[in-house]
């Protein structure tokens, strides 16, 4: 049992993925808590390929892959932000717009290139069991970042999460949560995706945090379980890839679905259990 667990570790392309992994499911794990209770999954999943145009245009002009998806993220969050703040646009729509339109000019723009470079689709895609330590660090000082920000605006951030308009009459800036929050979401998306792919990233974001909601309805016993899942979904889905052979990526993803689903009926199980003593 010990070999098993060490042996891969012996590697060094193993070694670095999980590192880099772990740091992707903390950072994922303590954001994705809020992006669950405010609603924004699709919000994120729109970031998510929202890269496209960026990461294509920064190809053609052979400059950092990282900070084309980056900006066009970061654009993306904002005209989403600006769209629906005031309320008379629902975020579902925002999306939609903004989503599709996106999509489309980075289809249109990639039409117009003849290959399709492999750094291209290591950005969009993921490659796990390639990080490097420049992903590494970035990563690192990413999660260092997004946790102490949540640490300090953490009160901040329940009361827009819960009750954003009991939260404006307190005096609190709810738009600006909403849209710090947004721009973490989309630094977390960009760097996450240069190492791990934007399938897992975004499955980090929203599946562990919605399988502690399910768990419980404590918000730092959330974050803590969001973690713990992304966490475990990490580790397993890894080690689970290098001995059937599989690719990392949706390994790790399907982890995360399948602790979901435990979660979900393990729930039900115990209220129907509850509803019949009673």
């Amino acid at each position: 049992m010990l070999d098993a667990l060490l042996s891969p570790l012996a590697l060094g392309f193993f070694r670095q993925a999980l590192v880099g992994g772990l740091l992707v499911a903390v950072v994922c794990g303590t954001l994705g808590v809020f992006v669950v209770l405010r609603g924004m999954e699709y919000i994120g999943d729109a970031i998510a390929h929202s890269v496209l145009p960026g990461v294509v245009v920064a190809y053609l002009l052979q400059g950092s892959l990282f900070l084309g998806g980056l900006v066009s993220a970061l654009i993306t969050a904002a005209v989403i932000n600006a769209l629906s703040r005031d309320g008379r646009l629902r975020d579902s729509t925002a999306i939609g717009v903004v989503f599709t339109g996106a999509l489309a000019l980075g289809v249109l723009v990639l039409s117009a290139t003849r290959s399709y470079a492999r750094d291209l689709a290591s950005l969009l895609f993921g490659n796990t069991l390639g990080i490097s330590i420049q992903d590494m660090w970035l990563i690192a000082a990413l999660t260092v970042v997004i946790v102490v920000a949540v640490w300090l605006f953490f009160k901040e951030l329940v009361a827009t999460a819960f009750d954003p308009t009991h939260a404006r009459k307190l005096g609190l800036p709810v738009n600006a949560v909403r849209g710090g929050l947004m721009f973490a979401l989309a630094l977390t998306i960009v760097a996450g995706a240069q190492a791990v792919g934007v399938l897992m990233v975004t499955a980090l974001l929203i599946t562990p945090a919605a399988t502690a909601s399910t768990l419980t309805h404590r918000l730092p016993r959330m974050v803590a379980l969001s973690i713990g899942t992304a966490v475990f979904s990490v580790v397993i889905g890894l080690y689970g890839s290098y001995y059937l052979n599989v690719v990392p990526g949706a390994a790790v993803v399907l982890v995360a679905a399948l602790c979901f689903l435990a979660a979900y009926l393990g729930t039900h199980l115990r209220r129907g259990r509850a509803s019949n003593a009673v």
